[in-house]
């Protein structure tokens, strides 16, 4: 995956884990929904005018919308999240805080 990919896809997760549809970060962005969906797709680059919209619109550091060395593979991410619940399942304590967390993102 190329940096244009890598960084739609980190501003795509960033935006809706704000809550923020395209057109409304388009918006705050002021750039039309449609070139907002190629930057998320990695068909557009953005130049540093619009990117410094972004990272303002989504209220973030260049540090963390660059830090890419966490993103994965949403298949990847649940196997993993799976093996970290069946470790947690041994210790009560742990599985109840999990739960709680789990719980508490239900509740949209």
């Amino acid at each position: 995956m190329g940096i244009k990919e890598e960084l739609g896809k980190k501003i795509k997760r960033m935006r809706l884990n704000r809550g923020l549809t395209q057109e409304q970060l388009a918006e705050a962005v002021d750039v039309s929904q449609r070139t907002l969906s190629g930057i998320e797709i990695g068909e557009n680059f953005v130049t540093a005018e619009t990117l410094d919209k972004i990272i303002k619109a989504l209220n973030t550091t260049s540090e963390e919308l660059f830090a890419t060395d966490h993103l994965k593979e949403d298949d990847v991410i649940v196997e993993e999240i799976k093996n970290s619940i069946n470790f947690i399942a041994k210790d009560s304590t742990k599985l109840d805080i999990l739960y709680n967390v789990t719980k508490s993102l239900m509740k949209e």
